[in-house]
């Protein structure tokens, strides 16, 4: 019993190792993942204390657990026995298909980076950019949403900078889980998006397994109640006007309903501003007719440099107004009482609509819109101007900054002229002919709220 036993030095170096992992997985880790769970549980309860709408348990339930959920779903079952049959493959090898395209979709959301620090960001990056401003919104309307009902944000998309708007002005309401594309998808940024709830979506998948997952998961999430935010017209907008929309999400709710079932409310969303981050990419790709946009990181990056440079040296602006209306909300259940049964393409062009009829018109816009039906104005002229533009739109939900139209006319000037899509010249202000598809993309986002 007390015998010295000798050992090879590799074979105990392997028995240590063996000893601490399993130390680590029967010991530690468990401790630890209870540390943070119960952390995470009095983040949640605090948070919740303040929200309008509070974080749903689905959505709070571990990635891995949701993933189970997931694949072993009945309906995930036959569409895995489904695609085995239609391609002549064995089940586990269609099943593990079904396992990486769940894994890819379902996110890890974090109370802690959500509400801690993604908000904080969204809120500093908002206001150190833009004049945030608030267009037209029934605040009651939008407080006295059914408790019970599940609130799908649908929003107009003019650029990547309405992720980072909308989730600080619904940071009183509830935290959202967005659907991203693909290029959301690249690691570390994947890994933070994740973790603030957003679950991707390949937006050119053509796999009937992949889409049948997807719409699972989405019909799940909707279920439980889960508020969301979608992009109907699938992309960013490259001539700034409103697109049609795509049915995909929209779609996958639509036919989840379920007569007697938890209700579906759809907030519709409009975002208008005086500059787009992107507007140059876009307006490009729109004239080559691709959407293959050409951002390399060092661009990005080099822009960001700038910015901070103008800010240390005192000679920062801010890109004007970002505004955001909230329209009147469209109940599902509402809409297939109505019908009969719910119909996908009839909701989403009421949607669209819905938006159209609340996009926040903006200084910037506002000019665009006259100086494009006048190249040539005395710049004494433009307030004059844009309130005949004004007196065209029936119906529209125009900020204007002090409401003094002249000061607007001033400050829509100064950030085009910094731009150098409009200059001035004595007291005429003139547009270039180069510069006409930057004034038409501005023009675009109010256009059809002009009679």
């Amino acid at each position: 019993m007390m015998q010295t036993v000798e050992l090879p030095i590799w074979l105990f170096v392997l028995i240590l190792l063996f000893a601490v992992v399993t130390f680590a997985s029967h010991f530690l880790f468990p401790s630890v993942r209870w540390f943070f769970r119960r952390r995470m549980e009095r983040v949640v309860k605090r948070v919740n204390e303040r929200l309008e709408r509070p974080i749903e348990p689905f959505k709070l339930a571990r990635r891995y657990d949701m993933i189970q959920r997931l694949i072993y779903d009945p309906e995930v079952s036959q569409a895995i026995a489904d695609h085995a049959k239609r391609n002549g493959v064995p089940e586990n090898v269609a099943f593990e298909q079904a396992r990486r395209y769940a894994r890819e979709i379902v996110p890890s959301f974090s109370a802690t980076a959500y509400f801690g620090f993604a908000i904080r960001i969204a809120r500093g990056l908002s206001n150190a950019l833009y004049r945030v401003r608030l267009g037209y919104h029934d605040g009651a309307g939008l407080s006295g949403l059914d408790k019970d009902a599940t609130v799908v944000f649908v929003i107009n998309h003019r650029s990547n900078m309405d992720y980072v708007l909308v989730t600080y002005l619904a940071a009183e309401r509830s935290a959202l889980a967005y659907a991203v594309g693909e290029w959301a998808r690249v690691w570390p940024l994947s890994r933070l998006i994740k973790a603030m709830g957003a679950y991707f979506i390949r937006r050119k998948s053509r796999g009937d397994l992949y889409r049948r997952v997807l719409a699972r998961y989405v019909h799940l999430a909707t279920q439980a109640g889960v508020t969301q935010a979608m992009f109907p017209e699938g992309g960013l907008s490259l001539d700034g006007k409103l697109a049609k929309p795509k049915l995909g999400l929209l779609k996958y709710i639509a036919d989840g309903y379920q007569e007697g079932g938890r209700d579906v409310l759809f907030v519709p969303v409009a975002l208008n501003y005086d500059r787009v981050l992107e507007d140059r990419i876009l307006m490009e790709a729109n004239a080559s007719g691709t959407r293959r946009f050409r951002a390399r990181i060092s661009v990005i990056a080099g822009f960001f440099m700038k910015q901070i440079w103008l800010r240390m040296t005192g000679r920062f602006h801010r890109f004007g107004y970002a505004a955001v209306s909230f329209g009147r909300p469209v109940s599902l259940r509402a809409h297939a009482e109505t019908l009969g049964v719910p119909d996908a393409e009839h909701l989403a062009d009421e949607l669209m609509e819905r938006i159209a009829e609340v996009v926040p018109v903006v200084p910037v816009p506002l000019l665009a819109s006259v100086m494009l039906e006048q190249p040539v104005v005395l710049k004494s002229e433009l307030a004059v101007l844009m309130q005949g533009l004004i007196a065209r739109m029936n119906t529209a939900y125009v900020h204007m900054p002090r409401d003094d139209l002249g000061y607007a006319a001033e400050i829509a000037l100064k950030h085009l002229c910094e731009r150098r899509i409009l200059r001035v010249e004595g007291d005429k202000v003139l547009a270039d002919e180069d510069q006409r598809p930057a004034l038409t993309y501005y023009a675009n986002s109010i256009v059809h709220l002009i009679k």
